[in-house]
């Protein structure tokens, strides 16, 4: 039987027990550090793993984080609960709820968890109903209202069996951490430990990390490969999502990496300055002076995403974010980080005293165009939809990369929304039905055009076509030509035209034409140069007609011919060597009565067709094949 795995991370004043609690849960005491031992208190972040055995005999590792409750440490404690599956929320039953409290409630509710337990540490020293109803008066109107609360006293051992069966049972009810291959380990702690090089540590996210696998590390963009993988000291082949992980990267120095940067697969996207965001500014506690003050436009803040904190500016619709209120925002960071659709963040004040707001990410990259408050970032259509109304068009294999969905999700959505006439998907390329019926009709609106305004062109160059429609991307061109030629459109060569187009000259361009033809018709083998037939733009149009139609060929940029003289030249140049032998160009040329400037590319166009073959200085013959 394969054994589940999940995250739980405390939360609670400091000073109420919650270090005391993971070791009597796991036996281990997650405060490692002296100055710790010393304070008595939790500065950073510790680490313990408790293993339970659900009701169906189905095995639970959950891995836990110890969080500081100190309020000059909340930066860490918010790096510890930022992919957590379930809170360990603790009160302390001589306090009751404190300052403290309450921001680790805020926090977690802008990071999105859903489940908790809350532990009434202290219950020895009485207040147990007291405090239990202040705590669910506390949890009215947040996601925990109904969350169990469990009594216990570390100090007489009353209740670690029922906390044990509380989790329990609340674990075997949540679904484990999807993997959609899509990994990301935040990490929160980097150390060296000899014979094995550097290491980082952090929680899984969205997929497996392997051993020998390649990876990045951003936001430094560094590369390396994992030499080994732990989880709680067990050494594994494979670190699936949910799990506290170590890797080991010893072609990376210590100092290369650090708290807040992200372990991903180089094929992930890239990190972004720039987010799109939904904010939420809570109302609660109602007498919080920081609370009740606006998030304004422009105001300097941190914004803690996964285990990092970085320093940023907002800039939000209609300037000013009240209290209870959800806005779209702008967000400008210091340095940029790795984030995905639909990921958690919360916001402090940049004296870093204050938590004063959260939200979602809605675009990590930043784009400011075509969003609303109603995109459902847990719903791939409505991202789908949101994000090719947004850049009209996408590649399939890069849209919504930084996303939550796997490829296959991906790929159901945009099926789904093509039969429904919302997108459309042709080739590679996935466009919003909008735009895509724009750029047809004006694709159609050009040829039809150009046919009208030059009925003598076999139609239009794809370069022109891609120049006017201002298509840089050449995967959505040939999506479109392809497009086109499914229907009333062929292509030749460069050229798009409709099918039932023929190329004709106009009345005003018949009088050039019989020029030309006077011109090519009376030094049959020598012609003048293109550059004296065509004396006008007139003629040019001409002479280019002439040439896609047939009636010309093209020797070279200043040599044409009529074609009826092209295959007169080729049968006289084949009748004269096979009459007389290896021919040079002087022989050639003065059998035929032409010039140098026009026998040299003439021969050099029977060479590439396999008429003649250059031996030295002289022309021998092949076979004659079609030119």
């Amino acid at each position: 039987m394969t054994t589940r795995h999940f995250i739980i991370a405390t939360a609670g004043h400091v000073d109420h027990g919650k270090s005391a609690l993971i070791k009597a849960l796991t036996g281990i005491d997650p405060d490692r550090l002296p100055e710790e031992k010393k304070r008595q208190i939790t500065i950073d972040l510790g680490f313990a793993a408790l293993n339970i055995t659900a009701p169906n005999g189905e095995k639970i590792q959950a891995s836990i984080i110890d969080v500081p409750g100190h309020e000059d440490f909340v930066r860490n404690m918010i790096a510890g609960v930022g992919s957590i599956d379930l809170a360990l929320f603790v009160v302390a039953a001589d306090d009751g709820w404190m300052p403290q409290s309450e921001e680790h409630l805020q926090i977690l509710y802008y990071l999105g968890v859903q489940r908790a337990v809350i532990a009434l540490t202290k219950s020895d020293l009485g207040r147990v109903d007291v405090v239990t109803n202040q705590i669910r008066e506390q949890l009215t109107d947040t996601p925990f209202t109904g969350a169990p609360i469990v009594p216990i006293s570390v100090r007489t051992g009353t209740g670690i069996e029922d906390l044990v069966s509380t989790l329990t049972s609340q674990l075997a009810r949540t679904e484990p951490q999807r993997d959609i291959r899509k990994p990301r380990l935040f990490i929160d702690r980097v150390f060296t430990l000899r014979g094995i090089g550097t290491v980082a540590t952090g929680t899984l996210t969205g997929g497996s990390l392997r051993r020998g696998q390649q990876i990045i590390v951003y936001p430094t963009n560094f590369e390396a490969r994992i030499r080994s993988i732990q989880s709680h000291g067990h050494e594994m082949e494979v670190a699936q999502p949910g799990m506290r992980t170590a890797i080991s990267l010893p072609e990376l120095r210590v100092d290369q990496i650090k708290r807040g940067d992200v372990v991903t697969l180089p094929s992930q996207g890239a990190p972004s300055s720039t987010l799109t965001v939904l904010v939420e500014k809570s109302s609660r506690p109602k007498g919080d002076k920081t609370v009740s003050h606006p998030l304004k436009n422009g105001l300097s803040l941190y914004v803690h995403h996964g285990t990092s904190r970085i320093a940023a500016r907002v800039k939000v619709r209609d300037n000013a974010l009240a209290p209870g209120k959800v806005k779209i925002a702008h967000l400008k960071l210091a340095s940029p980080i790795f984030a995905f659709v639909g990921d958690r963040f919360v916001v402090r004040d940049s004296s870093e005293r204050h938590t004063i707001a959260g939200g979602i990410v809605l675009d990590p990259d930043g784009n400011k165009e075509s969003l609303t408050s109603n995109v459902a970032v847990d719903d791939v259509d409505s991202l789908v939809r949101a994000a090719l109304a947004r850049q009209r068009f996408a590649r399939r294999e890069s849209l919504l990369t930084k996303s939550r969905f796997s490829t296959d999700e991906i790929s159901e959505a945009l099926t789904s929304l093509e039969k429904s006439g919302e997108i459309v998907v042709r080739q590679q390329i996935a466009a919003d039905s909008k735009f895509w019926r724009k750029l047809h009709a004006q694709a159609i609106g050009l040829i039809d055009a150009t046919h009208k305004a030059n009925p003598e062109r076999g139609g239009v160059e794809l370069n022109e076509l891609r120049s006017a429609l201002r298509i840089q991307d050449s995967e959505l061109l040939e999506s479109l030509i392809t497009d086109l030629c499914e229907r009333d459109f062929l292509r030749k060569g460069s050229i798009i035209a409709r099918i039932s187009h023929r190329p004709r000259l106009p009345i005003h361009l018949q009088p050039p034409e019989k020029q030309i033809r006077d011109a090519l018709t009376g030094q049959p083998f020598d012609p003048p140069s293109r550059k004296a037939i065509e004396s006008d733009p007139q003629a040019q149009k001409v002479l280019r007609f002439l040439i896609e139609n047939g009636d010309v060929t093209e020797l070279a940029s200043d040599v044409v011919l009529l074609r009826e003289n092209f295959e007169s030249m080729k049968s006289q140049v084949a009748e004269f060597i096979s009459k007389n032998g290896p021919a040079t160009v002087s022989e050639l040329r003065q059998a035929l009565g032409s010039s140098r400037r026009v026998m040299v590319p003439l021969l050099e166009r029977l060479d590439r067709g396999g008429v003649t073959r250059r031996v030295g200085d002289k022309r021998t013959l092949c076979k004659i094949r079609s030119l």
